[in-house]
């Protein structure tokens, strides 16, 4: 390559556009059928638990409440998951869909990514006996 060339892509280079996105700042559209964050819906499910068998990295737990009543807690956690879908391929409620909006997921710290879903009394029922001690521990019914 002789020099006269390389000043001539130096030149070329100074009247292009650049190439790259100003993602932060410029917000891009999310691809189509993009799988984002889980999300639960609790008054379809009956708690038969084929989404944590099926789970391949262990990233879903259900918490049983009350099985009569089907009350239960879903603590999904984002950063095990691998968007993999196979949950919501083997739900037979149709209870467990993959966003297609909830998609930047990145954080500075590791609470966001421990979420729990569910009805807020269960939630925070659950969340006091985690508070005394006893996370997994049957929760009498209400």
């Amino acid at each position: 390559m002789t020099i006269g060339s390389m000043f001539g892509d130096i030149f070329k280079s100074f009247f292009k556009k650049p190439a790259t996105e100003k993602y932060p700042f410029v917000k891009l559209d999310a691809p189509e059928n993009l799988r984002g964050k889980l999300l639960w819906n609790p008054e379809k499910c009956a708690g038969c638990m084929l989404c944590v068998k099926d789970c391949p990295s262990g990233a879903i737990e259900l918490i049983t409440i009350d099985k009569v009543n089907k009350r239960f807690v879903m603590r999904y956690h984002m950063d095990k998951c691998t968007y993999c879908a196979q949950c919501v391929l083997n739900c037979r409620f149709d209870c467990l869909e993959m966003s297609d909006e909830q998609w930047e997921l990145a954080a500075t710290s590791k609470e966001p990514f421990e979420v729990y879903y569910g009805r807020d009394e269960d939630i925070k029922l659950l969340l006091e006996r985690a508070a005394q001690g006893e996370a997994d521990a049957p929760c009498p019914p209400a």
